[in-house]
């Protein structure tokens, strides 16, 4: 009878495993199939293409199965990517079906001021083609007011409101925390104004530091009131005034309609009643609607003639080895972004190479690795870098030797400088929790690293370290002359890690020309002598059965838990956790350029 039961219990468990695997690949085919986009998308006359600014708004669009997942459930997992947005808008200017956009606002964070400009151009582009823009929002955050005031006319919900507020930042600092939990930060730098480490080693902000920022977002802020006053025909002036008389945010509604912020205070049914005048459509028809996954499946009509030119995205942090398991963001590792760039240089149907950067940063071993690469592959073709909001500090350094660099009018760049992290515990360990060490060693510094972390007396180890620093710092300089033909003095002079807004990069020859990835296609075009050529995107994107095996490297519940709760700051306190397991020396962006 016990061989009975055990046999029927085997066979039962059998069964459950195969239908729990069988299941398993099942849902995983029709992820596969949503991912895939392999539908095709038809258009009906009469359309609207419907643009909802919702979620992340980041450099590229990337392939994420939980994005995919969420679709089975009806959920908006929030992430959508500019190459995506920008190449829908084109896609609905070029069809003649598709009579309007309706840009419908809610709670959407771009990943810079630039993103939404790019945004802005090609909506500019689209209203030249004849065609009209619509833009409603329930409320209008500062970000999603300057992209949607392009529109031909803005409505709001009647108890909404327009978040401007002028661009800044309210940072945290922890020295004073640190002095009190007994940890020091050794922080070498070369450069007054490289203020990475300033949050953990002051209480404020250094005069330098303070300088840079105010100079970059009067830049930014500057380049909103412009647009905006073009868009609004609101003179410059009216609104800088307005937003220093009062928190705009709290404005009676009506307001907003004398002010000529928007047009008419209406409720989300109503906007339909002014879309279907649009399309002249009478009251009982449906408004035909293309969502942006629709345009994302909607078959371009630009043919892929002539040669090749490769647009490699270089975006996020720039790190020694695959880090985005610890941020949940996209990273550049050196050593693949490195081998992916001599592929390049190999393949004979690529002609020309334009490098898209979007970093603000990091490992500077990583920076100096990939910028050799480039090297090489400007040996063999031209190579034009296009900066997208931020290329700055590593991310400049990955730029310097390109043949041309293009940048957006508010991309943040320059911050050439070098700065070295690393806590040391031993107020916390022994003079707090009564923790000592004692060692053995062959020789005078073999516990160098321990020792700057946990040793009270570890002033030579300092001084070794700041010598290395000092010597990448010159290092960083010798690229950067280099590239951009200047003397060391020259560079020295503009670098010291300030930042610098890509108009007065422009002046001081950081860069050759303000424009856009566009721009800087027909550029490398133009250098490869071709009159006929498209586009192809690198690096290719990780399919959905690689993201899965993958998932077990993500982030913890308690990792998710705490990005929702510090938000901007969470970045910042994951590098900061895991400082002593990254490179010594970082060529790292001091700040985020994000913007709601």
């Amino acid at each position: 009878m016990k061989e009975f039961f055990k046999n029927v219990f085997a066979s039962i468990l059998g069964m459950a495993l195969f239908f729990a695997i069988f299941g398993f690949f099942g849902f995983i085919s029709i992820v596969g199939m949503i991912t895939s986009g392999s539908s095709s998308v038809k258009v009906s006359d009469n359309s609207v293409f419907v643009l909802k600014l919702n979620g992340v708004v980041e450099e590229r669009a990337s392939e994420d199965i939980s994005s995919s997942i969420g679709l089975l459930f009806g959920k908006d997992m929030g992430k959508v990517g500019l190459d995506d947005i920008l190449a829908s808008i084109a896609k609905a200017r070029d069809n003649k079906d598709i009579k309007g956009i309706y840009i419908e606002t809610g709670d959407a964070t771009f990943d810079s001021p630039a993103t939404i400009q790019r945004i802005r151009k090609a909506l500019v582009d689209f209203k030249e083609s004849g065609k009209w823009i619509v833009a409603y929002g329930d409320n209008y955050e500062q970000g999603s007011y300057w992209l949607a005031s392009i529109a031909d006319e803005m409505y709001m919900s009647p108890t909404g409101m327009i978040n401007l507020r002028g661009v800044g930042v309210k940072e945290e600092f922890y020295a004073g925390l640190y002095d009190k939990l007994g940890v020091k930060i050794f922080a070498p730098r070369v450069g007054k104004y490289k203020s990475y480490p300033e949050p953990y080693i002051r209480k404020d902000m250094s005069p330098e530091n303070r300088e840079q920022r105010m100079a970059y977002f009067q830049g930014v802020w500057n380049n909103m009131l412009k647009d905006i006053s073009a868009s609004r025909k609101v003179s410059v002036e009216s609104l800088n005034q307005m937003v220093n008389d009062s928190v705009m945010a709290f404005a009676v509604q009506q307001d907003y309609v004398k002010a000529k912020l928007i047009d008419k205070l209406l409720y989300e049914d109503e906007i339909k009643g002014v879309v279907k005048k649009k399309l002249a459509l009478g009251e009982d028809d449906n408004i035909v609607q293309l969502t942006l996954s629709d345009m994302i499946n909607l078959k371009s009509s630009m043919k892929e003639n002539g040669e090749k030119i490769a647009v490699y995205y270089a975006v996020g942090g720039i790190t020694d080895t695959d880090q985005s398991g610890l941020t949940g963001e996209a990273c550049i590792v050196g050593s693949t972004m490195s081998a992916d760039l001599h592929k390049l240089a190999e393949d004979d149907d690529v002609k020309a190479v334009v490098i898209r950067v979007n970093s603000g940063g990091g490992s500077s071993v990583a920076s100096e690795q990939i910028w050799h690469a480039m090297e090489q592959l400007k040996g063999k073709k031209p190579v034009v870098v296009s900066m997208g909001g931020v290329a700055a500090s590593g991310g400049y350094m990955i730029s310097a030797g390109a043949n041309c660099i293009f940048a957006e009018p508010t991309t943040l760049t320059g911050s050439i400088g070098v700065v070295g992290l690393v806590k040391n515990y031993n107020g916390l360990f022994t003079d707090k929790l009564g923790v000592t060490f004692d060692d053995i060693t062959t020789n005078t510094y073999t516990n160098w690293i321990e020792d700057l972390i946990y040793a009270k007396d570890n002033v030579n180890e300092q001084k070794f370290m700041q010598g290395y620093v000092n010597r990448d710092y010159d290092r960083f300089l010798a690229i950067v002359a280099d590239g951009r033909k200047m003397r060391k003095e020259q560079v020295h002079e503009v670098a010291q890690g300030r930042i610098w807004l890509a108009t007065d990069a422009l002046r001081i020859k950081l860069i050759d020309q303000i424009g856009s990835l566009d721009d800087a296609v027909k550029k490398a075009a133009q250098l490869a002598k071709l009159d006929e050529y498209h586009t192809a995107a690198y690096p290719a994107q990780s399919s959905w059965i690689e993201q899965l095996m993958k998932k077990k490297e993500k982030t913890t519940y308690l990792d998710n838990e705490l990005k929702a709760i510090l938000g901007d700051q969470y970045e910042a306190w994951v590098f900061l956790r895991t400082i002593n397991k990254r490179n010594m020396l970082q060529a790292r962006l001091p700040f985020s350029t994000k913007m709601k």
